[in-house]
């Protein structure tokens, strides 16, 4: 099957399992758990993974998945010979369980180690944004392209908070310094819409520490808008920045050094308060 039929497949699959978690909050029928103690899951996260699952393994019985409800581990596989998705039913389940539009369904292919199709659809806003690698990046078709903003004082900084809060100090410094130095924060609870946003031109810049799930998509989206798609903290040896979960750096060419610099200044401040 070629790369083109394969983004129509994604983005059909999208919309499918928009659609079915829509309808779940529209009944009023979601019901909510919680893993690890203090995440969320819905009812709808688990149906819509299923259906994502189903309709995957039906079409290309000799891929692999990633899936932050069904299959959070399953990396047991060559990741530069095999090819594999990465999905993430409801990006934002928290926004869904309280009725906030800021959720979306997750869809990212990959082939020969790379990241080739990104589908970020929230079904909320009827917004789909796309891409497909060395193609651009596209929201409900029409071609987007990251703001070129070069002073972080004029920049609208987006981020998110982690369930776990062990190293809240550092988090809490992190913010404080991007509040001094930048125009303002955002956390807006969907972390694959915040880089598509940044995308978009809508947000400036984005940084968390995230799960594969939350950005594979999203980040190839933002790559083709003409994002600096990296990290405010050395990358180990060996790792693929595609699949680098932690401290990601999302922003323009010209902010990106500018943002970096400023987030590793408040890591080393807060690393010599500890010592």
């Amino acid at each position: 099957m070629k790369l083109t039929d394969v983004e129509k497949f994604a983005r059909s699959l999208a919309v499918e399992a928009g659609e079915l978690i829509q309808d779940e909050r529209n009944q009023e029928q979601v019901t909510q758990s919680f893993k690890d103690g203090n995440e969320m899951v819905t009812s709808a996260d688990i149906a819509a993974d299923e259906l994502i699952c189903q309709r995957i393994n039906q079409a290309f019985p000799e891929h692999s998945i990633i899936s932050e409800e069904s299959f959070p581990k399953n990396n047991e596989f060559d990741k530069k010979s095999t090819p594999f998705w990465i999905i993430d039913p409801i990006d934002g389940t928290v926004n869904f369980a309280h009725g906030h539009c800021q959720s979306a369904v997750s869809i990212a292919y990959v082939q020969d180690g790379h990241v080739e199709i990104g589908i970020v659809y929230n079904p909320f806003t009827n917004e789909i944004f796309s891409a497909t690698r060395g193609n651009g990046a596209f929201l409900n078709g029409e071609t987007i392209q990251v703001a070129q903003k070069e002073n972080p004082r004029r920049a609208i900084v987006a981020t998110g908070f982690p369930y776990e809060k062990s190293n809240i100090e550092a988090m809490i410094k992190r913010v404080g310094e991007i509040l001094r130095q930048c125009a303002d924060i955002r956390r807006l609870g969907s972390a694959a819409l915040d880089i598509c946003w940044v995308a978009a031109g809508r947000l400036d810049v984005y940084y968390e520490s995230l799960n594969l799930w939350d950005f594979a998509a999203a980040r190839l989206i933002a790559v083709e808008a003409g994002a600096v798609c990296g990290h405010f903290s050395q990358l180990p040896e060996g790792e693929d920045p595609q699949f680098y979960e932690n401290d990601l750096l999302i922003t323009n060419k010209h902010l990106f050094p500018k943002i970096q610099a400023i987030l590793k200044a408040a890591e080393a401040s807060e690393q010599g308060l500890c010592q």
